[in-house]
């Protein structure tokens, strides 16, 4: 027979409750994107949640408060248009992100990093950018 993964246990990074898995309309409402979160079970007053890899109920990162999501949302677009803007190859960026930071490739994760690795993952690629004259507009 056949079992079932389990679901990874999850604790909040904020206030140390476990995270539930939740539909993701149970915090985004009629506006969900993804099908499924891990949501503090302590939310809404602990707002931290992280969203699902498609079709599983693995996450796609660590639990993150709304200032944290956000930054990582920044440091993403950032880091995206450094391969959408054809300086690297987006394997190669991911390499570059990996050697800059001294990072494995598991680790080379935008959804887990912390508000400071995000920081500095912008200001790495706001110099790349720059160098390869790429106008920003974050």
């Amino acid at each position: 027979m056949k079992q079932k993964p389990k679901q990874p246990r999850i604790r909040c990074p904020y206030c140390g409750r476990e995270a539930v898995l939740r539909r993701a309309s149970y915090v985004h409402k009629e506006k969900a994107l993804e099908e499924y979160l891990y949501v503090c079970s302590g939310y809404p007053q602990c707002d931290s949640y992280v969203g699902v890899h498609t079709g599983t109920k693995t996450p796609r990162g660590s639990l993150a408060d709304r200032n944290l999501r956000r930054k990582r949302t920044q440091a993403h677009r950032l880091f995206d248009a450094i391969w959408k803007n054809g300086i690297l190859s987006r394997k190669d960026a991911y390499r570059w992100m990996q050697d800059t930071f001294c990072l494995s490739s598991e680790q080379a994760h935008i959804g887990q990093f912390s508000d400071y690795r995000c920081d500095c993952l912008m200001t790495e690629c706001r110099k790349v950018l720059k160098n390869n004259h790429i106008k920003i507009a974050c």
